[in-house]
């Protein structure tokens, strides 16, 4: 079977489709072949990938139906020619990414460069190669700005490759991603496959990038030691990296069913619990009002709070701050949400919380579903969430 030839994508008619800001991704069926999140269809590729960490890329070893990857002749963000035949001899992490996306593709570049960061030495022998989704934009001063926006401009090892529309709705044709688009709003809505392609050519492992990309640390460690894996055994190695914390069994990790808290409230008396009401989502967001980041947050999290108000509840978590100070910033910014103070790190401290801001997302059931370090913007966060919680009923 060529494999590379049109694809049939069951659930694409029942797919999730998130409209949010300027770009969109669509859930489709993974090919026949692959396995699914909660149990990948074989036994991950690397060996220094666990199956937790598998399930978390869908990653699905392809074994014997391993096919050499279709060839492509684009121009980089830097105006560079780039095909596959570029990265001959290293390891290639290809994915398909909308030039004017603000929600899920930016939370794939925040694993990509975190990514990068736990290669070490080994990222020269790694390339995380994109290729743009969007026939609206497809100029290379338009992958340029992305890739600069959003972290990836001085990532020597990551290519974002543009050209004329026909060669791009070509090359996602060859790859078998689907793409919709929608000529009078100039949107996107595009596959999330992640093609691991060994330094010959060969397409050896696909994954996918979803929600669970938002859980950084231990989404963009296994895309490192999958790729550092498919090199040559003299060249392999363990990747660095603290996805071990972020998908503990127990404890705080994703998946994980944490301890209940209780915490004095930052605005008037009472106490702040991360009890979920029924059937609701709960983001605990970390942070301090002597955090610059943590406050620029705040608006887009009020936001936030606002449109999921009886969906999904969100719970700000001071950390080892002054309290007149955090609730100054809270009045200006006009946060409305709930605000607790963990004034020695008391919770803060079990959740292993790297650096602030972090968000924390547990599902219903008080299980965690996903750990973020840095900033949640409005429309990630808005792209999460409306993955995650049910539709309002009306």
């Amino acid at each position: 079977m060529n494999r590379h030839g049109p694809r049939t994508w069951p659930i694409v008619a029942a797919a999730t489709v998130v409209l949010v800001g300027f770009g969109a991704v669509l859930f489709a069926a993974a090919p026949p072949q692959s396995g699914s999140a909660a149990a990948p269809s074989s036994a991950p590729a690397a060996p220094g990938i666990s199956t937790a960490a598998a399930s978390l890329l869908q990653l699905d070893p392809l074994g014997k139906a391993a096919t050499k990857a279709p060839a492509y002749s684009l121009t980089d963000q830097h105006g560079n020619r780039i095909g596959a035949d570029t990265f001959h001899g290293r390891s290639v992490v290809l994915t398909f990414n909308d030039d004017e996306c603000q929600d899920l593709c930016t939370l794939l570049a925040q694993d990509v460069a975190l990514a990068d960061h736990d290669l070490g030495s080994a990222a020269s022998r790694v390339a995380f190669v994109s290729i743009n989704a969007n026939p609206y934009h497809p100029a290379v001063s338009d992958v340029a700005s992305w890739s600069d926006t959003h972290g990836l401009g001085r990532v020597s090892n990551w290519y974002f490759g543009t050209a004329a529309p026909k060669t791009l709705a070509a090359a996602a044709a060859a790859y078998g991603v689907p793409i919709q688009l929608d000529p009078a709003e100039q949107s996107v809505v595009h596959g999330t496959e992640i093609f691991f392609i060994d330094p010959s050519g060969v397409e050896r492992a696909l994954g996918q990038f979803g929600t669970d990309a938002a859980s950084t640390a231990p989404f963009a460690h296994t895309m490192a030691q999958e790729a550092v894996d498919l090199l040559p055994a003299v060249q392999r190695r363990t990747v660095a990296g603290s996805a071990a914390v972020d998908l503990s069994a127990d404890g705080t990790g994703v998946g994980a069913k944490p301890k209940p808290f209780s915490l004095p409230a930052l605005n008037g008396s009472g106490h702040v619990g991360s009890a979920a009401a029924a059937g609701h989502y709960t983001v605990l967001n970390f942070w301090a009002s002597t955090c610059t980041a943590c406050v620029g947050e705040l608006a887009d999290l009020q936001k936030i709070s606002t449109e999921f108000t009886g969906r999904a509840d969100l719970i700000g978590i001071d950390v080892s701050d002054d309290t007149t100070a955090a609730r100054a910033v809270t009045r200006q910014a006009g946060t409305g949400y709930p605000l607790a103070v963990d004034a020695n790190g008391s919770v803060a401290g079990p959740y292993r919380i790297s650096g602030l801001p972090y968000t924390v997302i547990l599902d219903p059931t008080g299980h965690v579903a996903i750990r973020h370090p840095g900033a949640f913007t409005a429309e990630q966060l808005e792209y999460v969430l409306d993955s995650l919680v049910p539709p309002a009923t009306k």
